[in-house]
């Protein structure tokens, strides 16, 4: 018999391609060899928390999303930890809002109190998370002081933040993550951290934040207008940039960050990519409020599978690099998963 050939069937080296078709053959040999693996543990679930209200209330661009009461948010972490989601960052909607973002810092603000109550029911059965930025309680919805010529304040912005993060820490945040996107944020709240006692809080720095035009709903989640009409792309990065973007990830792990985020995510995957390739620390991404939205308008619609598409962009972020992702899929997907 000729080498290399079968009795009665082609070569043994023919149809080479029918080897990949054998191993996606049935749902469990795909799941064997899947390269890119997606379970609860990968998630964390941002929740809203608005001050003065006695029961959750929907967001309508953001469908199965709640502002929740300091009672619902607490309850809702129960059940996310329930279904194996290890993580939450809490957002607050403060009564009062100024200049200043006074209720960032009010050891009674609506983020501190929510801190205390999840904290308390869950210990450390949950990774405590609290987003640091002034844009929820400033009056004119930037995420920084701003000057009297409207141009946002960086050295004075960045001294409020480590006020904040001494008394999210106080309050039971295990993890701070500032978002705004000034310069040397990272740095001021390590330092206001330490001098503290909290040598144990990490920080998630939000390093490659996108001035993004897919952050609508969250800021009807927040009930967040930006003053005369403005935008954030002073001190947000430009969608166009890579390279720029990897610098400032540098900068932030210089500075002490424990891990790094890219928000948005899906839109920007290669920088994920790019992120993940340079830096020794955990990569978030953010799958944000637009990239849900215009998969659960579709669903709605009909258009597409709502379940389906939400897997595969969580699993495109993983591919792409994310050591964790936050999303607002996070308690459905878990469920779908088995969490």
């Amino acid at each position: 018999m000729t080498p290399g050939a079968r009795s009665g069937g082609a070569p043994s080296g023919a149809f080479p391609s029918r080897r990949m078709r054998r191993l996606r053959r049935s749902a469990a040999i795909r799941r064997l060899v899947a390269e890119t693996g997606l379970t609860p543990d990968d998630l964390v679930a941002p929740l809203f928390v608005r001050q003065g209200i006695d029961e959750p209330r929907p967001i309508a661009s953001l469908p199965g999303v709640l502002q929740h009461t300091v009672v619902s948010a607490t309850l809702e972490a129960e059940r996310l930890v329930s279904l194996g989601v290890p993580g939450v960052i809490l957002f607050g909607v403060p009564e009062v809002k100024d200049a200043a973002g006074s209720g960032a810092s009010d050891r009674d603000g609506i983020v501190q109190v929510a801190l205390r109550s999840v904290r308390d029911a869950l210990g450390d059965d949950v990774v405590l998370m609290a987003d640091l930025c002034l844009d929820e309680y400033t009056d004119h919805g930037h995420c920084g002081l701003v000057r009297p010529d409207g141009t946002v304040d960086n050295d004075a912005t960045i001294e409020r933040y480590a006020e904040v993060a001494v008394v999210q820490a106080d309050a039971g945040a295990q993890v701070v993550a500032p978002s705004g996107m000034m310069d040397g944020q990272v740095g001021a709240i390590r330092d206001a951290l330490e001098s503290a006692g909290h040598y144990g809080v990490a920080i998630l720095a939000y390093a490659a934040k996108y001035a993004s035009a897919l952050y609508g709903p969250f800021r009807d989640a927040v009930d967040v207008t930006i003053a005369g009409g403005g935008d954030r792309k002073s001190y947000q990065e430009d969608p166009r940039n890579v390279v720029e973007a990897l610098a400032e990830v540098a900068l932030d792990v210089a500075e002490g960050a424990d891990m790094v985020m890219v928000k948005p995510a899906l839109a920007y995957l290669d920088v994920i990519a790019a992120v993940s390739a340079e830096v020794d620390v955990p990569v978030a991404a953010y799958h944000v409020s637009g990239e849900y939205a215009m998969v659960k308008a579709a669903a709605e619609r009909g258009w597409v599978d709502g379940p389906a598409v939400a897997l595969e962009h969580l699993g495109a972020i993983k591919r792409a690099g994310a050591s964790f992702i936050l999303t607002y899929f996070a308690a459905e997907v878990a469920e779908a998963l088995g969490g």
